[in-house]
């Protein structure tokens, strides 16, 4: 993307990018917001802060009251960073400590309590009234932010995800177990009873399975770029 002068004229946009894991969200979503000029947000890992303190203080993801007096106790703080994302939790930076499979499947697990998903609601909101901002999650557009000015739904191929992810991991690790934990984490998304990973009916679906980050981009981009650059809808 070369010619910014649209992008200068975009209102305060709030814009959603939905879909599984290892779809690209993370990356194409930081991206997209670098180019706008807009926030980032990783949804994702507020969740994840949450199942690091239940785990640290051994409340399980099937114990609503703990997790629920566990809620009340916490205070998050995002970090917008020129690197990335980083998540305090009580004022302690706990960005490098939640991207462990371990961390993954429990947040998933604490996910699925309403009371999780209630309290992490109102902080959701909170960070996305100043809009200007791209939220990334799983059910930004159909729950957080039904209303957003625009909204994404990016998947591809499982198997193509299993792989990118699996790039992603240390070593030691198996691409089988990788597939497998990919598998187990959509079942849970696609099927859990609170706020199950779909798209919005008005979202805009996007399959990055042939697409580079950059394309993704691009498409995203040509999207916006339509329907609010002045002029060039």
């Amino acid at each position: 993307m070369t010619d910014h002068n649209w992008i200068d004229a975009l209102p305060p946009l709030l814009i959603t990018i939905d879909g599984p894991a290892g779809a690209g969200k993370t990356t194409v979503s930081r991206t997209l917001a670098r180019c706008l000029g807009f926030r980032y947000i990783d949804t994702g890992a507020l969740y994840r802060g949450i199942a690091l303190t239940a785990l640290e203080r051994g409340v399980a993801a099937d114990d609503p009251d703990g997790l629920e007096a566990l809620c009340r106790e916490l205070r998050i703080d995002v970090v917008c960073r020129e690197n990335g994302f980083g998540l305090l939790v009580n004022g302690r930076d706990v960005s490098g400590l939640i991207r462990t499979p371990e961390i993954t499947m429990m947040a998933s697990a604490a996910s699925a309590q309403p009371v999780v998903r209630a309290f992490l609601l109102r902080v959701q909101r909170e960070l996305g009234a100043a809009q200007k901002a791209v939220f990334e999650g799983r059910d930004m557009g159909t729950v957080v932010f039904p209303e957003a000015d625009i909204k994404f739904f990016l998947d591809a191929d499982p198997t193509v995800r299993a792989k990118r992810r699996f790039a992603e991991m240390p070593p030691g690790a198996s691409l089988e177990a990788v597939a497998d934990q990919i598998s187990r984490r959509d079942k849970a998304d696609r099927t859990r009873a609170v706020a199950p990973l779909q798209p919005a009916a008005d979202a805009i679906t996007v399959d990055s399975t042939d697409l580079s980050i950059g394309q993704v981009v691009d498409l995203l981009c040509d999207h916006i770029r339509r329907r609010f650059a002045p002029g060039r809808r």
